[in-house]
């Protein structure tokens, strides 16, 4: 009796931040369990796998040079965690006052606040963060009707119609383009924070219907235990995950330092040309590289170009490392925003060593600063000297800080961060099924598209590694 070899399906993941690596990771795992014939390939042009996830351990302290944690509360990176064999590497984030930065002084952000929005009405009058006549127009979104707008709207529009200007300008912007890099008279309502307009749309109130659905403490135990950071990371650094994920795919083939230059369609393939000269027939794609890069791959085949109209930011982080007697800080807590009408090139600060205490050095101190931000790039142009100096000239105008850092990691993307501007959902909507149609083996995920957050990554590199078996129909 001769047994007919199967004849293995090729799968490709293209990009390997953490989204491709997310999907690789997957892919490999269900390769394993459910014995499919698949041969699988995760292809990274640069050297190194992790893409904005980046580690600099130096002389015991652990510093990002891109994202520093994720919300515990999305389950997905906790999960990839655990399955790496890290879930006793994951620390939480040290609770501590936060503040805003305006008119030269630190504010504390008013308790109960979710996302700027105010749900607890003493700490929102006592506040000094406001004016009376900013607090009482606030107070308007007490009787404000719902909007009616159905369509997409700017997050700017959408806030000030409810609070008013000064509330926005000194609190909500702050915040949101803080997370988004971004203009919040850009940054896209239904794409962003959906949960904000149907909050209006069940309860017109936003102060009253975000108070209704935030989580209750009502146990004696929960109401006096001690607040919960919700944030998490590694003890030695979120490079940790990416160099676990690396050490657990031994069933894919790594290749870095290549590009994909070309995709084509050869009936149900798709047949990728590469920077080494090789060619590779596949049956299913991955594609987790930037949008932009996506969105040139099919240039020629005039579709996935709505995908231009999705912007790019540029940001900067700036590390610097004290010993804690040259530092003086007049407030206790964790970090500040500034507010865009100060005399700031920072956008915000973490306090590090007070927010992350396994990250640094008992007797030092470490200061995170971020500049740019959408319409204010050119500091990101700047040598990492001059940014070193304007950074530093802004934390002394907040802290007392004598002599200069032990070192400074100065670290730049580059139109590297996407602008969920209004639109957006059409936008990747139109791609993902224009890309059916014509390219049904391939599916796109990342953070252009629906989440910029790490576990959001992650889901969709998932959700598209089920598309794509889907799509083989192996079962």
């Amino acid at each position: 009796m001769i047994l007919m070899e199967v004849q293995k399906k090729k799968v490709v993941v293209v990009g390997a931040g953490i989204t491709g690596l997310a999907a690789a990771y997957y892919m490999q795992k269900e390769i394993k369990e459910k014995g499919l014939p698949i041969e699988l390939y995760l292809i990274e042009s640069s050297l190194r796998l992790g893409g904005q996830i980046q580690t600099v351990r130096r002389d015991g302290f652990v510093i990002e040079r891109g994202p520093d944690s994720f919300l515990s509360r999305k389950v997905s990176m906790a999960k990839l965690a655990k399955e790496v064999g890290l879930e006793d590497q994951m620390v939480r984030n040290a609770t501590g006052q936060s503040y805003v930065l305006v008119n030269e002084q630190l504010h504390p952000i008013p308790g109960g606040s979710i996302m700027g929005i105010p749900t607890e009405i003493a700490p929102f009058i006592k506040t000094e963060l406001f004016s009376w006549s900013g607090k009482i127009r606030a107070a308007g979104d007490f009787v404000i009707g719902r909007s009616g707008i159905k369509e997409d709207q700017s997050l700017g529009q959408f806030f000030r119609r409810r609070f008013g200007k000064e509330v926005v300008e000194n609190l909500v912007e702050p915040l949101l383009s803080g997370i988004f890099s971004g203009d919040i008279d850009r940054l896209s309502l239904h794409a962003t924070y959906p949960q904000f307009y149907e909050v209006e749309r069940e309860h017109r109130s936003l102060m009253l219907g975000m108070k209704k659905t935030k989580p209750k403490t009502t146990t004696p135990q929960s109401a006096s235990a001690k607040r919960e950071g919700i944030f998490l990371t590694f003890r030695n650094g979120l490079e940790s995950l990416v160099e676990a994920i690396e050490e657990n795919l031994d069933v894919c083939n790594v290749m870095k330092g290549v590009k994909v230059e070309n995709i084509e369609r050869v009936e149900d393939k798709a047949i990728l040309s590469l920077s080494n000269g090789k060619t590779l027939d596949c049956d299913g794609v991955i594609l987790a590289t930037p949008h932009h890069i996506s969105r040139q791959l099919f240039e020629k085949h005039g579709i996935l170009q709505s995908l231009k109209d999705i912007p790019l930011a540029s940001v900067a982080t700036v590390a610097m490392a004290f010993p804690k007697a040259c530092v003086t800080q007049e407030k206790e807590g964790t970090g500040f925003l500034v507010s865009r009408n100060g005399d700031y090139s920072i956008t915000a600060c973490t306090w590090v060593n007070k927010k992350w205490p396994t990250t640094t050095p008992e007797d030092k101190v470490l200061l995170r600063s971020f500049v740019g931000r959408s319409g204010d790039e050119a500091v990101v142009e700047l040598s990492d000297s001059e940014i070193e100096q304007i950074v530093l000239t802004d934390l002394r105008k907040v802290s007392k800080i004598e002599g200069n850092p032990l070192f400074t990691v100065v670290t730049r993307y580059k139109e590297a961060r996407p602008q969920y501007v209004v639109g957006h959902k059409v936008r990747v909507e139109k791609a993902k099924n224009e890309l059916q149609e014509q390219f049904p083996m391939i599916k796109i995920a990342g953070s252009a598209y629906e989440g910029a957050g790490l576990p959001d990554c992650i889901d969709q590199g998932v959700n598209a590694m089920h598309a794509v078996l889907a799509n083989l129909k192996l079962s």
